[in-house]
């Protein structure tokens, strides 16, 4: 294994805002959704979804079109969202974040191991993977769907930290939300938040703020 000056034995990538910077896509997609109702949803109200469980967007999706007079099941709500993100498909590609296919490969070149832990469902990280060429970038990928509750609850990173045979004091991970960071510090790993300030919430709780994803590599080696 080549020798590393990384002080990680891995690091572990959350995806949207992180891999990607889906969140804001996300975002105007819905509220055209609501738009398109004639439901109106305030934008801060909307940005609760982000880094958010996919449980806890099917239960705001039912909640947000109950202010129109709808009362859907959950199922219900998001097969109506899902029939309006088909037509509204991203171009995820262009949507990478700066610096990620370099940093990957740096970190491997070190010898550091990267996995992927996010809460969007499988299908949907495997999708966004294969459309950036990051289909085998990761040891490990796992989605917030195989559990009970994903972030905040620290349960993705604990499993990820298991299979990866590794201590949380041994890793760290990368994240932009609330739900991540707190999940990331509750599990016991060092926490990297890539900088977000335009939905409204701190990132405090990280270790550290970073401008960009291949500011890692430095910023890691200053704690």
């Amino acid at each position: 294994m080549a020798q590393t000056d990384f002080p990680f034995a891995a690091v572990i990538f959350d995806m949207d805002g992180v891999i990607v910077d889906t969140e804001k896509f996300y975002l105007g997609t819905l509220a055209k959704l609501f738009e398109a109702e004639g439901i109106e949803v305030p934008f801060e109200d909307l940005c609760v979804t982000v880094g958010a469980s996919y449980k806890d967007f099917k239960r705001n999706l039912v909640r947000w079109f109950e202010l129109g007079g709808e009362h859907l099941a959950e199922e219900e709500a998001l097969a109506r969202y899902n029939v309006w993100e088909e037509r509204n498909q991203p171009d995820f590609a262009a949507l990478l974040n700066h610096g990620v296919v370099e940093t990957i490969a740096e970190l491997k070149r070190r010898g550091v191991r990267v996995a992927l832990a996010s809460s969007s469902p499988m299908s949907n990280i495997l999708l966004v993977l294969e459309a950036c060429g990051l289909s085998d970038a990761f040891e490990l990928v796992t989605s917030g769907e195989q559990f009970h509750e994903s972030k905040p609850n620290p349960e993705i990173y604990l499993h990820t930290l298991e299979n990866l045979g590794l201590p949380a004091g041994d890793c760290c991970c990368v994240e932009d939300s609330v739900p991540g960071i707190t999940a990331g510090k509750a599990a016991g790993l060092t926490v990297f938040a890539k900088r977000e300030d335009r939905f409204g919430f701190t990132q405090e709780a990280a270790d550290r703020i970073i401008d960009a994803i291949p500011d890692l590599l430095e910023a890691a080696s200053e704690l």
